[in-house]
C-alpha cells in the first residue's frame, strides 16, 4: 500500500467538501442532534467557509492518499490563523480527517507526522490541536503521540455547547513524530 501526501489548492474545493462533510458526519452523527450536525456542516463546511480557509496564508490543507485514492486530510495553522491565541511560536493542527474505510491504516499518523516536520521546520516550538472530550479514540492517539491535556474550550455543535480539550505537544529539541 502506497502513501502520498500532497497540498491541496482551490481547485480542490469540491473534494474538499465532500470529504470534511462525510468524515465529520461520520465520526460525530451518533453523538449530535441531526438539526445540529446539519446546521455545523453547512456553517463549517460551506464552499465559501472554505474557500477562505484555502486563500488564508497561514493555513495550509493536504490530501492524504492511500493506493492513488484520497483518504483524508490535515489542515494546519499557524500566527493569526489559529483557532485559539497560542503564540507565534505554536503550530495548530485543527483537523486530522481520515475517512472511515481508510482509518487504520497509519494515515493519521502520517498527517501527524508531516504536521511535526512543518512545526519542526518553521521553527515552532510546541504544537497543539483541539479534541472533542468525547472523542475518546482520538485522544488516546493523541497521547500516544505525547501530547498532554493544558486546558479546555467550548465547541458548538448548532445551539449545543460541547466542550474541547486543549492538547499541546512540547517539540522543543524533538524531531521524531
Amino acid at each position: 500500500m502506497t502513501q502520498k501526501i500532497r497540498q491541496c489548492n482551490l481547485s480542490d474545493i469540491k473534494t474538499l467538501q465532500e470529504i470534511s462533510i462525510e468524515t465529520f458526519n461520520d465520526t460525530f452523527k451518533d453523538q449530535n442532534s441531526p438539526e445540529n450536525m446539519a446546521t455545523y456542516l453547512e456553517k463549517a463546511f460551506n464552499l465559501e467557509q472554505l474557500k477562505d480557509e484555502l486563500a488564508t496564508a497561514a493555513s495550509q490543507f493536504y490530501f492524504i492518499y492511500l493506493n492513488d485514492e484520497i483518504a483524508g486530510y490535515l489542515k494546519i495553522n499557524i500566527l493569526d490563523a489559529q483557532s485559539e491565541k497560542m503564540g507565534d511560536d505554536s503550530l495548530e493542527i485543527e483537523r486530522i480527517y481520515i475517512r472511515s474505510s481508510f482509518q487504520k491504516h497509519g494515515l493519521g499518523k502520517s498527517l501527524y507526522q508531516k504536521a511535526i516536520a512543518y512545526a519542526n521546520e518553521w521553527g515552532k516550538k510546541k504544537i497543539w490541536l483541539g479534541v472533542w472530550e468525547k472523542n475518546e479514540n482520538a485522544i488516546a492517539f493523541y497521547k500516544k503521540m505525547g501530547f498532554e491535556q493544558s486546558g479546555s474550550h467550548s465547541f458548538y455543535m448548532g445551539d449545543e455547547e460541547q466542550i474541547d480539550l486543549i492538547m499541546v505537544k512540547s517539540l522543543t529539541n524533538s524531531f521524531e513524530g
